[in-house]
């Protein structure tokens, strides 16, 4: 006779309302949770474990996607921008989806695979979009191409891949996982003046010397930064000097600033762009469609001095003049979408 396993209760948590992310068991499930999910999402914030892709409709007006066509979506992520441009082939059509993280596009195959969108549809590849040439040597060249370079809200929220400041974790940042040092390995190594220019360079930090100093004075005490709480406390330290009514704001915006300078340094996100944007043309379809999404200054540099300097080399027969900035009822909606611009254009 089989034993009865034992009842696994779900994660029990304090007060009213759900705190840390093993709690958020609601907002994780959002098939079986719609309500609450819709809830959370009008309120502006993302459910934990999801990730709401953003300027959607802008992306598919310009794309302009035909049954038949065949795209490449470059940053696959949750799948949300993948759904709608297979929705728009109607199972006429194929799209690429290039990730490189293990853990989350296994999940987005499977949950696109769900809303009826199969091998037939959809390729899933586990490769960074940094050989694209790679993939259309496969594949053929593209009609549209997406390549959103933002990291997907899963990541971020997940204490234990250790992107925010917010969460207690590991100091890793990395994409994926299984490849390369973490942020923390990084730490352990790194040069006063290279981190100085990685803080400067990487997102325009301020106090980027200052910090420097607070997390050399660690690791010279043998105090080394392995958590993300530890690179916060590092932080707090290296911010002490100012004034007590300035502190708090000023130590939260250096945290997402030094995290983000990490985590580019990390993934060595400004060389894959760098690669990327230099064989873009060569994997489209003359008339072929592509469209950026960047989050942060240095990158929507990179991609309009490419755009912009292969359109008057003829490449390109159009290119995006402004950028394409999404909505304020979109903002409104989701606070991740704030600091977007979309920039495009189109093969010769």
């Amino acid at each position: 006779m089989e034993e009865n396993k034992p009842h696994k209760r779900r994660v029990r948590y304090k007060g009213t309302h759900p705190r840390t992310f093993a709690e958020k068991y609601k907002e994780r499930d959002p098939e079986k949770y719609a309500d609450t999910v819709e809830k959370i999402i009008q309120k502006g914030h993302t459910p934990a474990g999801m990730h709401i892709s953003i300027m959607v409709d802008e992306i598919l007006d310009f794309l302009d996607i035909k049954p038949g066509q065949q795209g490449l979506d470059a940053t696959l992520g949750y799948g949300g921008h993948t759904l709608r441009m297979l929705q728009k082939l109607d199972h006429r059509g194929h799209i690429t989806g290039l990730d490189v993280d293990p853990i989350e596009s296994e999940k987005t195959r499977v949950r696109l695979e769900q809303k009826g969108f199969g091998p037939e549809d959809v390729t899933v590849r586990l490769i960074n979009f940094a050989n694209i040439d790679q993939v259309a040597a496969e594949t053929g060249p593209f009609d549209f191409v997406l390549a959103d370079l933002g990291v997907s809200s899963m990541q971020i929220d997940d204490p234990a891949r250790g992107f925010s400041f917010k969460h207690a974790g590991p100091l890793d940042l990395r994409l994926d996982p299984e490849h390369g040092i973490s942020a923390a390995e990084r730490l352990k190594t790194v040069e006063k003046e290279e981190l100085i220019g990685m803080l400067e360079e990487n997102s325009d930090e301020p106090y980027a010397r200052e910090i420097t100093k607070a997390v050399l004075e660690r690791r010279r005490r043998k105090r080394p930064l392995e958590t993300t709480t530890d690179l916060v406390e590092a932080i707090e330290e290296a911010l002490s000097f100012l004034p007590q009514g300035e502190r708090k704001e000023a130590v939260k915006k250096s945290c997402q600033r030094t995290f983000q300078a990490l985590r580019i340094d990390v993934n060595s996100e400004f060389e894959v762009l760098y690669q990327f944007l230099e064989k873009l043309p060569g994997v489209l379809k003359p008339g072929g469609r592509a469209a950026i999404l960047t989050f942060h200054s240095g990158e929507d540099r990179l991609v309009k001095q490419s755009f912009r300097q292969l359109e008057r080399e003829g490449v390109y027969s159009q290119v995006a003049r402004d950028v394409i900035r999404p909505s304020a009822e979109e903002c409104r909606r989701n606070s991740r979408a704030t600091s977007t611009k979309m920039r495009w254009a189109v093969k010769a």
